[in-house]
């Protein structure tokens, strides 16, 4: 994701609240056969603070059962097949986000993705029309590490038009349809990404009268999209999965009691729990995963509600 700061002020808060939160047997008890559903780590053109192989080994080791792994720039179902080869009882999982680096809303990279296993396609992210992060005239301060390399080829003129999925009627416009098509036809999620709130709902819309029936809401909390409880609430009665994303609100970009709230009145049996992490200022991802875990525990939730967050409705996403 995306919850990758830049500010020192950012990585101080996160190592004190990695410091105060202590982890119970319970918490990693409800991750044991976990997915984590998206993940940052190398290779990748951001550092990272592990690769692809160790993380199976660590997930390995704690009892956890796979991951997704993503990269706003570079299809990783090959790498995802690497692993899941090199590391027996680990399944890790490969995707592809519709930026420009593969296209954009590209129906040829949907098309051989499908063909090549890929299990989840994440409409654009730092790419999308609604994503300004990384822009030179952008905001300036908390930036995720990818705005660095969305505004150095800025600088250097290669900066085509932001992505949307609508046209100027808000609706799903037509390359936008073609890959909807494919997605349905490789039975692959289809992820949000950082598309505005009227994308999403455009989207969720299109995609359950055109067949594609797995629909993620990517890190609800985020600021590129903060959905209201209410919005998480429609979007979930249309058949989406509602994701929450541990570096949301580890990093201070949304408060926890907000995510919680909303994890309540949505329903644990309509959500997932991603940690989005890799980032080298930011935990271990595993750790993360269980960090997420006890503010649940802590929180009023149960092991088996978060099971079904973390276990469950992966699974049945993803299988």
């Amino acid at each position: 994701m995306n919850s990758e700061s830049l500010a020192v002020p950012g990585s101080r808060a996160n190592a004190s609240e990695a410091t105060a939160t202590q982890v119970s047997d319970a918490a990693w008890e409800s991750l044991q056969g976990a997915y984590d559903m998206q993940v940052h780590v190398a290779p990748d053109v951001i550092g990272r603070r592990i690769d692809d192989l160790d993380l199976a080994k660590e997930f390995l080791s704690h009892g956890l059962r796979g991951f997704v792994l993503k990269s706003h720039y570079f299809p990783t179902a090959e790498r995802a097949q690497v692993v899941t080869r090199a590391v027996p009882g680990i399944s890790a999982y490969g995707a592809i986000t519709l930026n420009h680096a593969v296209g954009g809303l590209n129906p040829v990279a949907i098309e051989l993705a499908g063909r090549s296993g890929c299990k989840i396609v994440w409409m654009p992210t730092v790419d999308a029309a609604n994503e300004t992060a990384g822009r030179l005239n952008g905001p300036n301060v908390h930036l995720p590490f990818w705005a660095k390399i969305q505004r150095e080829l800025a600088a250097t003129g290669i900066s085509p038009p932001p992505l949307t999925v609508i046209d100027s009627a808000g609706k799903i416009n037509e390359p936008t349809r073609r890959c909807i098509e494919l997605i349905a036809k490789y039975n692959m999620i289809l992820a949000t990404g950082h598309l505005g709130r009227v994308e999403i709902f455009s989207l969720a819309r299109a995609a359950r009268e055109m067949g594609a029936q797995r629909v993620v809401v990517t890190h609800a909390e985020f600021p590129s999209q903060n959905l209201s409880l209410d919005e998480q609430i429609e979007l979930a009665n249309m058949g989406a999965y509602i994701e929450h994303c541990f570096t949301t609100m580890h990093t201070g970009k949304a408060p926890w009691e907000s995510a919680l709230r909303s994890i309540r009145k949505v329903g644990p049996e309509r959500c997932i729990l991603s940690t989005d992490l890799g980032q080298a200022i930011n935990p271990p991802v595993a750790e993360g995963f269980a960090m997420f875990a006890q503010r649940l525990l802590d929180g009023g939730f149960t092991v088996a509600q978060i099971r079904r967050m973390t276990v469950t409705n992966p699974d049945l996403l993803i299988q």
